[in-house]
């Protein structure tokens, strides 16, 4: 073997890092540290040294550590909408499996990116774009879900009863509220082996009262 072989090129340059790998970089550095402690702990400076980047190119890609939060929420968001959306097209014609299928996917997410669920929680106590964020999801949840009530109801398969938007504010309300409790630890909680099934089980009673038609 000749000598040129057992040993890189001296003339290729090795790849440097692009915008997107420095982005990338601080949200994964940031959603580990979040595994390790609470979010008022963590510094620019740990996220920059966890991300191997100095303090100045932190703040170039985010304001601030709040900033990389909202970051990673939105991302979590928008992964569960698009997996929900297939989920549900793909469960058309059983109402059953298309609820457990909306409730399945965003517990899934936020449960594997459960740090981040947590400490968005609670920032939004203290944090408007955070609270402004979340309250848009929740809204958007909301409003879908009252519209497939409607649905259900106009085709003669769900009971009438309270108004469809009130019971899916209190319906996704629910939902949150439990999810957090056992993502957080919080007692007393659901076994995450059952979450999902008790879940759908007040949904289901809550639409239909009983059977699901199909």
């Amino acid at each position: 073997m000749s000598e040129g072989k057992d040993r890189p090129s001296r003339g290729r340059r090795a790849r440097r890092p692009s915008g997107d790998d420095r982005e990338q970089a601080i949200l994964t550095s940031f959603e580990k540290l979040l595994e390790q402690r609470a979010l008022p702990e963590i510094s620019i400076d740990d996220i920059a040294r966890g991300a191997g980047i100095s303090r100045p190119t932190f703040y170039f890609y985010f304001p601030s550590k709040d900033a990389v939060l909202l970051s990673l929420l939105d991302r979590m968001v928008e992964q569960a909408r698009a997996e929900r959306d297939a989920a549900l097209a793909s469960a058309a014609g059983d109402p059953a499996r298309g609820w457990r299928a909306a409730i399945e996917t965003y517990y899934r997410i936020f449960r594997a990116h459960r740090a981040v669920s947590v400490a968005a929680a609670d920032a939004r106590v203290t944090n408007p774009e955070v609270r402004a964020l979340w309250s848009q999801v929740m809204t958007g949840l909301v409003e879908e879900t009252a519209a497939a009530i409607e649905a259900e109801r106009a085709r003669g398969a769900a009971r009438c009863g309270a108004p469809a938007r009130d019971l899916a504010v209190a319906l996704n309300w629910m939902n949150e509220r439990v999810l957090h409790a056992g993502f957080a630890d919080h007692a007393p909680m659901i076994d995450e082996a059952r979450v999902v099934d008790v879940l759908l089980e007040i949904w289901l009673a809550t639409i239909y009262g009983g059977q699901v038609p199909r």
